[in-house]
């Protein structure tokens, strides 16, 4: 087995036959993406979390927790006033379930 420092990689590799923690893991992974792409879409457009907050009504801290990575509780309406606020539109995808394939 090859060598990495991927955590999901590692995680997968540890835990192959258990759902539950690929659940954990595919929720855990979606946070922490939505938590990046408000802190790179925030720093792209020069603001603080301050100004960012100013912007849509809100405080400072809010702004922090949306950025934390393990933050669960981000909702369409923030994510709309965020993407707003910063002059982009939000666009929500469904894609399909990559499914095991059968030997």
């Amino acid at each position: 087995m090859a060598k990495t420092t991927d955590a999901l990689a590692i995680l997968k590799a540890i835990t192959p036959d258990e759902p539950e923690m690929a659940d954990l893991i595919k929720a855990s992974s979606l946070n922490a993406e939505l938590a990046q792409i408000i802190y790179a879409a925030r720093t792209q457009a020069g603001l603080t979390q301050k100004q960012l907050a100013d912007r849509i009504g809100t405080q400072q801290s809010v702004i922090s927790r949306l950025e934390d990575a393990d933050y669960e509780g981000h909702s369409l309406p923030m994510l709309q006033a965020i993407a707003h606020a910063l002059n982009q539109r939000l666009e929500v995808h469904l894609v399909p379930i990559d499914l095991p394939r059968s030997a």
